[in-house]
């Protein structure tokens, strides 16, 4: 048995209709849009929050340097290059970041004339975005480290 020409008619509108194109491109052009964008969004943002840590952590190993070795004696030095990390840190924005500050001299009698002070700054710099409950399970920071070292003038504490 043949099937009539109406139903044929029907069918064959209804796949024309459904082959028609006509609207989609802009549909298929928010979807790619957003699975492509969205995480390349993400990356620069990313980069960007570790580049200022890294901007931040170099920064604050110079200054602590050449604040520690003007200063008069360890201590006093000490408290000015904390200072200088402090300071380094909010100017890229990181106030909430882990920062530790560790120093070293060659040789031993340090902030002697002609010594060598080596800072060490490291950090962790969270991923922006991150919600807590993720920070609790998984490493969303970046480690980071500079290293920065200046020597002691031959002519200080000569003026004293």
């Amino acid at each position: 048995m043949r099937p009539s020409r109406r139903c044929r008619d029907t069918s064959s509108a209804v796949g024309a209709r459904l082959r028609d194109d006509r609207g989609s491109a802009s549909l298929e052009f928010l979807g790619a849009g957003v699975v492509l964008l969205v995480p390349l969004i993400y990356l620069v943002l990313a980069v960007s929050q570790i580049q200022a840590g890294a901007l931040a952590v170099e920064g604050a190993a110079r200054q602590a340097a050449r604040v520690l070795v003007a200063a008069p004696d360890v201590a006093s030095g000490r408290e000015s290059a904390e200072l200088a990390l402090a300071f380094a840190l909010e100017d890229h924005g990181l106030d909430d970041v882990d920062a530790s500050l560790a120093l070293r001299c060659d040789p031993e009698p340090c902030l002697g004339r002609g010594s060598l002070v080596h800072v060490t700054v490291t950090a962790e710099v969270p991923l922006p975005l991150v919600p807590p409950f993720v920070q609790s399970a998984l490493p969303v920071t970046v480690p980071l480290e500079a290293v920065a070292s200046q020597r002691v003038s031959r002519f200080a504490g000569a003026g004293s």
